[in-house]
């Protein structure tokens, strides 16, 4: 039997180690920038075009590179960073592995020009597929200039696994942000297709933060600062009032490296106890210098993961100085957890009338379904419904009521039968009228909608219940439903940070189908003309939540016009601890079994529980 193992040609070694290095255009641009700042550059353009798919352009004004040098910093494993194996315990660059462009070069088309200050000319070179195109001599200014053009061209199944041009930017977004933060004394610019994004003069931290997040951080900082022989932290962390939900704007930094931990995370978490509930996390952008011999960086090619050579000392250090910074500046307890967690809510940020309490006499606003599933899926109130004691009136979104009683026979139930179903649900309602007696839900802790069946008894949360509801609405949209806006009398301008501005420009299309009306102004500015006609709520409140809903929502990856829906249906969905009228909870239940999908939640969580009397009993053995 012949020999079967081979050594693997240098164009497929290449590509297998650009998997792991470069996973998208956000990964580019990651390698990219790290060797300008190690280049001493004081000045670094970043320019893309279709969210990096078509053209990459990395441009500093760093030392440069000598002609040999230019050629050999293609090669697998040629770097200037380390010369020996010690020197991986004691790296203060951000690149060192010697991969970068050699893997860049293996999956794309790259143009490099360079040259230092003590050079007449510049070293101009071609590369694609691993392999010198070209190389010569021309006029370009100190420092190096990368163009990657058509990523993937090479690996057509690498470049269909690529998202949308709004997800890629987005991660482009996040990279550049996390690389940005931790040098304030370099001068950032990024461009996509034709238009500056980021415009970041040096400066300093707080100076970089306010000028990546918006002017509205200004007020939220609290500063850091601890110094003892072992490590150093400063940055800034918000006050607690300001904090979120869901994780974001949290950026950990190691000798000015971005790292992923959710053990410190959990330190910076604990310092913020009492302080916050514990579903809430908040911002902060901290340094910790440290001797680099006490950690190590080689753990995976992205660099983003560290360990440390005495983990629970950072911890405890980062969990001091977060709580002595919060002290210092007089932060103190905002919230009464004696008062029972969860039941705080906004009046006025409501949606189809539940929960608003404005008047007692108020119209509902019910969300309007296309005819096509007003009625439907009564199938879904056979099934849970079907053997009720007394008849559960409840209001269809055109005020009319629909009884379902117990089955017990064709003459007494109410519910369609094949000589009924012709009847209007009107008709069917004013039959019931005159021969029930109505008993209607009740809530409990105003979380949960209770009523009795004859099995037992129906528990349905209100707020996933809505969220299911509104989410099913606006895909219709989506699909040509039609959805009525409320025109603003004063149109209101909001003006967003340039992260959340990126995000609104993409979604204004799918936005405008859903009954808002909203017009990009320039200089991440926006007008706001309208809001969908059950949105009670502030227009800009409206968009600045909607924003932050869809944002924590992009770590899952989904389809664009699917987040829209969930974050629209998140935002507007009756809030935990909304006091619901008898009447609100009949619409309420009546519309989630009109939905095609009524057990679930949009994230999957469940909104009905059904409580049988035997188990019940049980309860009592």
């Amino acid at each position: 039997m012949s020999d079967i193992i081979q050594l693997l040609p240098d164009p497929i070694a290449n590509q297998i180690a650009a998997g792991e290095v470069i996973q998208r255009p956000a990964s580019v641009i990651k390698e990219l920038v790290e060797n300008a700042i190690d280049a001493q550059s004081s000045l670094v353009q970043v320019i893309v075009k279709d969210a990096g798919k078509t053209l990459i352009q990395v441009i500093d004004n760093g030392i440069g590179m000598s002609e040999t040098d230019a050629r050999l910093s293609f090669e697998r494993h040629a770097t200037s960073k380390i010369r020996k194996a010690e020197d991986l315990f004691s790296i203060n660059t951000m690149g060192f592995r010697g991969e970068a462009l050699a893997s860049i070069a293996a999956v794309a088309q790259v143009a490099m020009k360079t040259r230092r200050a003590e050079d007449d000319v510049a070293v101009c070179i071609q590369v694609a597929d691993s392999k010198v195109v070209s190389q010569e001599l021309c006029q370009a200014p100190k420092g190096t200039s990368f163009s990657v053009k058509n990523l993937f061209y090479n690996v057509p199944a690498r470049r269909n696994f690529l998202k949308s041009d709004t997800v890629e930017f987005r991660h482009i977004v996040s990279e550049f942000i996390q690389i940005v933060l931790a040098h304030p004394a370099i001068h950032f610019s990024l461009h996509h297709n034709g238009k500056e994004i980021y415009h970041l003069p040096k400066g300093n931290l707080r100076q970089r933060i306010i000028g990546i997040l918006g002017k509205k951080y200004n007020e939220r900082l609290v500063p850091v600062e601890e110094v003892t022989d072992t490590i150093s932290i400063h940055g800034y962390v918000g006050k607690p009032e300001f904090a979120r939900k869901k994780r974001g704007s949290q950026y950990f930094f190691v000798n000015n490296r971005f790292i992923k931990s959710p053990y410190l995370n959990h330190a910076i978490r604990s310092a913020y106890n009492e302080l916050i509930s514990n579903d809430m996390h908040p911002f902060y952008v901290l340094f910790i210098d440290i001797d680099p011999t006490q950690i190590d960086i080689n753990v995976h090619p992205t660099k983003q993961e560290i360990k440390f050579e005495d983990e629970r000392i950072v911890y405890n250090y980062l969990k001091v100085a977060t709580r002595h910074a919060l002290g210092k500046h007089q932060i103190t307890p905002t919230l009464d957890f004696d008062a029972e967690q969860g039941l705080s809510f906004n009046k006025n940020n409501l949606s189809s009338g539940f929960g608003a309490k404005n008047s007692p006499e108020r119209p509902i606003q019910s969300p309007s379904f296309p005819q096509s599933t007003q009625g439907t899926n009564k199938k879904n109130w056979e099934k849970l419904y079907s053997g009720l004691e007394k008849i559960l009136p409840i209001l269809d979104p055109e005020g009319t009521s629909i009884h379902v009683e117990r089955e017990e026979s064709e003459e007494s139930t109410g519910l369609p039968t094949p000589a009924t179903q012709q009847m209007s649900f009107t008709e069917q309602s004013t039959l019931e009228e005159a021969k029930t007696e109505h008993r209607g839900p009740f809530q409990i802790h105003n979380i949960y909608i209770a009523n009795q069946i004859k099995s037992g008894l129906v528990l349905i949360h209100q707020r996933r219940a809505h969220e299911r509801i509104l989410f099913e609405k606006y895909a219709q949209a989506f699909q040509g439903g039609e959805m009525l806006t409320q025109k603003e009398l004063f149109p209101d301008t909001v003006t967003l940070p340039t992260d959340d501005a990126i995000l609104m420009k993409a979604m204004i299309p799918e936005l405008q189908l859903l009954g808002f009306q909203i017009e990009d102004f320039g200089n991440n500015a926006f007008i706001i003309h309208g809001i969908p006609a059950d949105m009670d709520m502030n227009p800009t409140q409206a968009i600045r939540t909607l924003l932050n809903q869809y944002r924590d929502n992009l770590e899952l990856e989904l389809d664009h016009r699917e987040n829209i829906a969930r974050s629209m249906a998140s935002s507007a969905a009756v809030k935990v601890g909304d006091a619901l009228t008898d009447k609100e909870m009949k619409e309420l239940i009546n519309l989630l079994f009109a939905c095609e999908m009524p057990y679930a939640s949009p994230t999957g969580k469940k909104t009905i529980v059904k409580l049988k009397l035997d188990d019940l009993a049980r309860q009592f053995d």
